[in-house]
C-alpha cells in the first residue's frame, strides 16, 4: 500500500471510528498491508485487494476469548 492510500484509509477510519488515536503503518514483512494499531496497542491488520481493477480494503481483527469480560 502506497502512503497516500495509507493516509486515506488511516483519515476514513478515524472518522468513522471518531477516534483520533486509530494509526496504520507499514508492515515490513508483508507487502500489501499494514497494521492497525489503537494507541500503541495492536488491533489488527488491513489487506488490500485489487481484484479486477475493484480495489478494497479488508480489516482483520481477531480478538481472543481471554480479553472478553467475565
Amino acid at each position: 500500500m502506497i502512503d497516500t492510500e495509507l493516509e486515506k484509509v488511516q483519515q476514513y477510519l478515524r472518522g468513522l471510528f471518531a477516534n483520533d488515536n486509530i494509526n496504520l503503518r507499514d508492515r515490513a514483512q508483508a507487502d500489501g498491508s499494514v497494521e492497525v494499531s489503537l494507541g500503541e496497542e495492536f488491533i489488527g491488520v488491513i489487506f488490500k485487494d485489487d481484484e479486477e481493477g475493484d480495489i478494497s480494503y479488508d480489516f482483520h481483527m481477531s480478538i481472543l476469548e481471554i480479553d472478553l469480560p467475565e
